[in-house]
């Protein structure tokens, strides 16, 4: 059983390191790990894809305007934002300024020794694929809905609410992301910003993401960016 004690102390992040422009909150945010505790089990996965968002632009929620259910995008930064996305939940964080926010788009399993094997095990029976047999790790969490059944977060229990480090965080764990890709966020609608460069995603990861941005017939420059 893997539980977090002053032996291995998480190195949480407050409140304040989300509260910095979405565009880079979205880089920093790559490499960290979200710990979700569900039962004695800390569910973990690795953030290696996330996508920025901005109130003044097309693409965003919060550019339709306040409503009692977006009001976690116009909270301060490190407000969680949930809704449901083709049927299932999806995770974002608040950022700076109101109506900003991050999308975390995929992630990879992480297993240490807060979060071990029988974590990961918990995570491929929470996300089992369309036949019901286990999905290949390296995909369990390709994929915002994906990634939030994994971990077992659920809208009706986290939207609108802060981080609790005694149930959900996200932890710098000192995982180096040495090149970053930036470009084009998936799923905007034609007319809707589609094609601001607010997709950021681990290029060590680029495999396992929502859409592999170095796919073939990709070019970079036009496509896509790499960031050091």
């Amino acid at each position: 059983m893997s539980i977090l004690t002053s032996a291995n102390p998480p190195k949480a992040l407050p409140d304040g390191f989300f509260d910095r422009d979405a565009e880079l909150l979205a880089r920093e945010l790559l490499g960290k790990v979200i710990r979700h505790k569900v039962g004695e089990l800390w569910l973990s996965a690795r953030i290696i894809e996330t996508e920025a968002y901005y109130c003044e632009e097309k693409g965003s929620h919060a550019s339709l305007g306040y409503t009692e259910k977006r009001k976690a995008l116009f909270l301060d930064g490190g407000h969680i934002y949930m809704y449901y996305a083709r049927g299932g939940d999806s995770l974002n964080f608040s950022a700076q300024g109101p109506g900003n926010a991050v999308l975390i788009k995929s992630a990879y399993p992480w297993v240490d020794t807060v979060s071990g094997p029988t974590s990961l095990a918990q995570m491929l029976l929470n996300n089992p694929d369309a036949s019901g047999r286990p999905r290949p790790s390296q995909k369990l969490c390709a994929g915002q809905t994906l990634l939030c059944k994994a971990m077992g977060l659920k809208v009706p229990i986290w939207d609108a609410k802060r981080f609790d480090h005694e149930t959900l965080f996200v932890e710098d764990v000192g995982s180096a992301v040495p090149h970053i890709i930036q470009t084009t966020r998936l799923g905007i609608p034609r007319g809707r910003d589609e094609h601001l460069m607010y997709r950021f995603v681990d290029a060590a990861y680029a495999p396992y993401c929502t859409r592999n941005p170095l796919r073939r017939g990709q070019v970079e420059g036009r496509d896509y960016l790499i960031l050091d």
